[in-house]
């Protein structure tokens, strides 16, 4: 019989009473923190920051109890991420060390000096990689004899209720870690790390290019699928909604523009529901097989190097590219990226991820121009273009050769969890439906009253004259103009109304290749502008805009006049 995603006597257990009691979880990256702790509460994460600290985190209330997930620490260079989780540790009255049980000791003289005199547990994750008796029962016997605290062998994926009562238990017992260094140094002995053996069939994934290839492939498969569904519901689903966008069309104007025309929302409901929600989706189930399976820690570690002088990690580059899925969820998703990266992160989404409005309104643009081979050249000047960004961009800290990650490259891959899979699905679209969608019927309100107001209009005029400096017709400008509003404003504003053919004189590749990048990296739509904000603080977004415009018109310029030398 399948286990529910969410148990009953879980459920059964939560119901009831208000949080009193906040348990700081810490560990390292992928030890399985996250999957621990939404066993125990069954809940969804909430975001908020620790306690009179200013560490972000995820929290899961789970009856009297709130399990605070701190992010994991995978950099050598963690500073930040250090000084906030100690601040938050100082705060902090009960803490739960997880720890993977092949690796326990090794992680443990990474971490129990920074919880030394607090009160709390251990729980030893991926207890399916040692053999639980006798092995296991010795491991815990001897980690609570050298830490004086309780010690919990589990599988993080899967566990019975009884095991999570054990471990709520714990956090009403006075037990507090007190160790000697040399006692846990003895324990190497008796359970040195895993030896370094990757079957050769897994070796490969660590090749540089099968990495990016892999990263690259949900992309590809979520914005294909999902648009071929897309396009094979529209016209049934417009069909359905044309009487009812008739009937608003002879409503008083300023009603009917906020519903009908080109950015009403009952006009904007089928790209929202037909192509954002699909490639979410298809998106999501991919990268939760991915970080299931461990894949994702192997790509990790065989790209950081690589992307390490740019100035973001392995573990970005997974949200950089879930933003080609949708900005929103990417940004949200930046939660779990260290605390030092996380501006580089979501600076690269906002720059360098052509959501799943974007890059088909780009695709669109180039099939209409009969100018299709330029979508490869587009993906690679948006590509170089934003690694120049970020190394110009990001701070120096994150550049340095000691910007290590901390997770192992001889973990082995293992099958993938269906209900893992299924809560990482399932909170994606949760996340969609309660920030996406509300911050999309704002933004087709206000784009429709700009529009009813002249404003869009208007603003095209002004942008006019600055088109001669990229090359470009003044009527570029409106494409610009709604690019920076919503991204498939790129194609409302270059192309005719049946999306069949340029309605801007864009006489060479030149022109098109400019007007397009600077339509879509000009600036964040608002929807992703308001995500940025919400999550990052206003002045980040505001500094990040500023700085965005000035780099995106750089390249403009030198897209188009570089451009000029060959036709």
């Amino acid at each position: 019989m399948k286990t529910p995603l969410f148990s009953s006597s879980a459920k059964g257990h939560r119901e009831t009473s208000k949080p009193n009691k906040q348990v700081l979880s810490l560990g390292l990256e992928s030890v399985g923190k996250t999957q621990l702790l939404s066993r125990l509460s069954g809940r969804f994460s909430t975001p908020e920051n620790f306690r009179g600290s200013t560490l972000a985190c995820d929290s899961y209330p789970d009856n009297e109890i709130s399990w605070v997930d701190s992010p994991g620490i995978y950099r050598d260079s963690e500073t930040e991420t250090a000084n906030a989780t100690k601040e938050a540790l100082s705060k902090s009255s009960q803490v739960m060390l997880v720890v993977k049980a092949d690796r326990a000791v090794e992680q443990l003289h990474l971490l129990l000096p920074m919880v030394e005199g607090k009160a709390g547990f251990i729980v030893l994750t991926f207890s399916d990689r040692i053999n639980q008796q006798p092995e296991g029962a010795k491991l815990q016997r001897d980690l609570a004899e050298t830490c004086t605290v309780p010690v919990f062998l589990v599988d993080a994926r899967s566990f019975g209720e009884s095991v999570g009562d054990e471990i709520r238990n714990a956090v009403n017992r006075d037990s507090f870690f007190r160790f000697q260094k040399s006692d846990l140094d003895l324990l190497v002995t008796d359970y040195p790390p895993p030896e370094k053996h990757i079957p050769k069939t897994e070796l490969i994934v660590g090749h540089p290019l099968v990495a990016v290839s892999l990263l690259l492939c949900p992309t590809i498969i979520a914005v294909t699928l999902a648009n071929r569904f897309a396009d094979w519901l529209y016209a049934p689903v417009t069909t359905i909604i044309s009487p009812l966008q008739a009937w608003i069309e002879n409503a008083p104007p300023f009603l009917a523009s906020l519903f009908s025309g080109d950015y009403g929302l009952v006009s904007m409901f089928p790209f929202l529901i037909l192509y954002a929600l699909p490639t979410i989706i298809i998106f999501s189930a991919i990268l939760a097989i991915y970080k299931s399976t461990g894949l994702i820690d192997r790509l990790s570690v065989a790209l950081h190097p690589y992307l390490r002088p740019f100035g973001i990690g392995g573990r970005d580059l997974v949200r950089v590219i879930m933003g080609f899925g949708c900005n929103v969820p990417a940004v949200i998703a930046s939660r779990s990226c260290a605390s030092c990266s996380r501006g580089a992160c979501v600076s690269a989404i906002s720059f360098g991820s052509a959501c799943s409005y974007q890059l088909p309104a780009t695709l669109a643009v180039f099939a209409a121009a009969e100018m299709s081979e330029l979508s490869v050249v587009y993906i690679v000047v948006l590509t170089v273009t934003t690694l120049i960004y970020l190394r110009f961009n990001t701070p120096k800290v994150l550049r340095m050769a000691n910007n290590q990650l901390l997770l192992p490259d001889s973990d082995p891959l293992h099958k993938p969890s269906i209900r893992g899979i299924s809560r990482e699905v399932v909170e994606s679209i949760h996340q969609f439906v309660i920030m996406a969608l509300p911050v999309f019927a704002a933004i087709c309100f206000v784009a429709a009253t700009l529009a009813y107001l002249g404003i869009l209009d208007a603003l095209g005029r002004i942008l006019q004259p600055l088109m001669a400096l990229f090359s470009l017709p003044g009527e570029a400008a409106t494409a610009i103009a709604l690019g920076s509003i919503r991204k498939d404003g790129i194609a409302i504003g270059l192309l005719d109304d049946d999306w069949g053919a340029l309605k801007v004189g864009l006489e060479n590749p030149a022109q098109v290749l400019t007007a397009v990048y600077l339509a879509g990296v000009l600036l964040p739509c608002l929807v992703t502008l308001y995500t940025i904000g919400k999550e990052m603080r206003w002045a980040f977004a505001a500094k990040l805009c500023l700085r965005q415009m000035a780099w995106a018109s750089a390249f403009s310029l030198a897209i188009a006049w570089i451009g000029t030398l060959f036709f």
